[in-house]
């Protein structure tokens, strides 16, 4: 999997450069982070809106592709700032032998 976000990552780096014409993420880039951020935003309100529909439903279609597009411009805003979905995946696996208890702790400290 991290193949496919490592592929991603370098898909958004290179659309960064394209026109805003042919490239909905260079687009957002030209907007800047507010507009990422907004989408952001719009997104996770659809995989929440998404995730009580299948808990109703029992389907989930529609919610892991809303949290493909929450994942997306997520992703996006990382590159915007500068950064890859490699850092994100290196914090996850610090994490492995460490509760979540632990982990909300230490960030106390």
């Amino acid at each position: 999997m991290s193949e496919i976000l490592t592929e991603l990552g370098n898909i958004l780096e290179e659309r960064k450069l394209a026109s805003s014409e042919t490239s909905y993420v260079a687009s957002l880039h030209e907007e800047g982070l507010n507009k990422i951020l907004e989408k952001v935003g719009e997104e996770a309100i659809e995989v929440v809106i998404a995730a009580k529909d299948a808990q109703a439903s029992k389907i989930t279609k529609d919610l892991v592709y809303e949290t493909a597009d929450l994942w997306f411009h997520t992703l996006v805003m990382l590159s915007h700032l500068g950064e890859r979905p490699e850092a994100v995946l290196e914090e996850l696996a610090k994490r492995f032998d460490l509760s979540g208890l632990e982990e909300k702790a230490s960030r106390n400290n």
